[in-house]
């Protein structure tokens, strides 16, 4: 889409460079953007006697626009709006059933970009969770202010495995996550999580055993997290005695399946909401 919109010359002088986001974590996002930038330099700026000139461009949106404050030694350029385009406009727009009136305001190769995507599985699908999420957040309508749901999620790690489930239903249907789900008004959080464990995954490990398992607990409360709406969870993480054998788990209630998945087989595109995060931050990898 970037391309489609400069010369064949100004596409030349253009190196895109997709970054990997790091949610809880903003100086491992920066040591990245950091060292991707250097090795740009490095590869195509040609005249060494010379330091080479870094300008950071943005349009400064409001209070999730901070990440351009974060490279001060950099030259900063700001930008106005263009044409008043905005991302969540044109979201929203393209996920309804019939966009009325096109894209007239984005440059013609990229409302043709958007137009073809319409027509693939991954956009439908797409679609579907969009239309789920819009019902889901009109039941809460007439609250007298906007919900915030309390959340578990476990982590459970052995043998250099990390234990997920399928999820059955929608959001993030077909999507790996990790057992979870809301507390009961009743709960402590701990034992919320060990029930969602259990009800999830049918683990055979021994009740005291997994207490005794708990190495960390953290909340995570990025008011982004989840389309749903605020959503804050608190994660627990289990470091089980490595053994021969993985324990047997098999997918119960909310999952169409649990498995144990080796750690370096992980797929950030693949993980529901921000889990792939979670278990970056609280595993160190």
């Amino acid at each position: 889409m970037i391309r489609s919109c400069l010369t064949e010359t100004e596409s030349g002088r253009v190196h895109i460079a997709p970054l990997m986001d790091c949610q809880y974590n903003d100086e491992a996002w920066v040591r990245n953007v950091q060292k991707t930038v250097q090795g740009l330099v490095t590869a195509h700026f040609n005249q060494p006697h010379r330091p080479a000139r870094v300008g950071l461009i943005g349009h400064q949106k409001d209070h999730s626009s901070y990440y351009l404050k974060l490279f001060p030694q950099w030259g900063s350029v700001s930008v106005i709006n263009q044409n008043g385009i905005n991302a969540t406009d044109i979201r929203n727009t393209l996920l309804r059933e019939d966009p009325p009136g096109g894209y007239p305001d984005l440059p013609k190769g990229i409302a043709s970009y958007l137009a073809e995507f319409r027509d693939n599985e991954d956009f439908k699908n797409l679609q579907k969770e969009h239309s789920f999420i819009e019902t889901y957040k009109s039941g809460w309508k007439e609250a007298p202010y906007p919900p915030t749901f309390v959340t578990v999620d476990a982590l459970v790690i052995q043998s250099g495995h990390i234990l997920l489930v399928e999820r059955k239903a929608r959001p993030g249907r077909g999507l790996m996550a990790l057992p979870g789900g809301f507390i009961d008004g009743h709960e402590t959080l701990e034992n919320a999580c060990l029930r969602e464990l259990r009800e999830e995954t049918r683990l055979k490990v021994p009740e005291p055993v997994l207490r005794g398992s708990i190495k960390d607990r953290a909340v995570f409360d990025d008011p982004h997290r989840s389309a749903r709406g605020r959503t804050i969870t608190h994660a627990f993480y289990f470091e089980l005695e490595p053994r021969a054998e993985l324990p047997k788990v098999k997918g119960g209630d909310d999952a169409a399946s649990a498995f144990w998945l080796p750690l370096a087989d992980l797929d950030p595109g693949k993980l529901f909401e921000d889990h792939y995060f979670i278990i970056q931050k609280m595993t160190g990898f």
